[in-house]
């Protein structure tokens, strides 16, 4: 399994805020029921390499949708296959060295 961290920027909006438009792919994700965590700077998402880069793909949109003209959209996806990673698992492993 892998991890994606994806954060959409829509540009040219009449606001700063992308808040509707991060609760929107947020409701997006629910539907589709994929195991993801909600960061400040973006949004990390659990499941295979080409199921991640789908997603994107329709994330990548979801602006588009909803009347935007531009979107910068960032992905960083971690698809490692020497053992099984989950969301947090990362954090949990830092924190655990920093306790030391």
């Amino acid at each position: 399994m892998a991890l994606m961290q994806i954060t959409i920027i829509p540009l040219g909006t009449s606001t700063p805020s992308v808040g509707d438009y991060v609760a929107g792919v947020q409701e997006f994700l629910e539907e589709r029921e994929v195991e993801y965590q909600l960061c400040d700077m973006g949004t990390v998402i659990h499941g295979t390499a080409p199921e991640l880069l789908n997603l994107a793909a329709e994330i990548h949109e979801y602006p588009f949708r909803k009347g935007v003209e531009r979107v910068v959209t960032n992905i960083v996806l971690d698809d490692r296959r020497d053992k099984a990673v989950g969301i947090g698992e990362k954090r949990a492993a830092v924190l655990r060295r920093l306790k030391r």
